[in-house]
């Protein structure tokens, strides 16, 4: 079992190239009991951006806060609170803030996948 604040899980900022203003906690996975898989919360300050970049392994994510775009396989989805997303492996795909508020998204990939 495991209960804990956001707050108490440390932020790492994202260094891979292409990413701006972007921070990832790493909340739920294999070292809290769930193998397999990571329940990671990616922040992205105003401008901020993930790295427009593809991988194998599929992942879903939810959009807790703000507002911006999922670059999905060629195409810019408009996405905000409440939105949901499936990102099948290979697909390139790229999360952006276009507010002014922090842009904060739940993703859930397998374990392989938090690098």
């Amino acid at each position: 079992m495991f209960v804990e604040s956001v707050k108490n899980i440390k932020a790492v900022k994202v260094t891979a190239p292409g990413a701006d203003n972007a921070v990832k906690r790493s909340l739920v996975g294999p070292a809290q009991g769930w193998d397999g898989w990571v329940m990671r919360l990616f922040t992205l300050a105003e401008g901020g951006n993930t790295p427009r970049h593809s991988h194998p392994w599929p992942h879903i994510n939810y959009v807790v806060g703000g507002t911006g775009t999922l670059f999905l396989d060629g195409k810019d989805y408009e996405v905000e609170a409440g939105h949901v997303a499936y990102i099948p492996g290979g697909a390139e795909h790229q999360f952006k803030n276009r507010g002014k508020q922090d842009f904060v998204i739940i993703c859930i990939v397998p374990e392989e996948g938090d690098v």
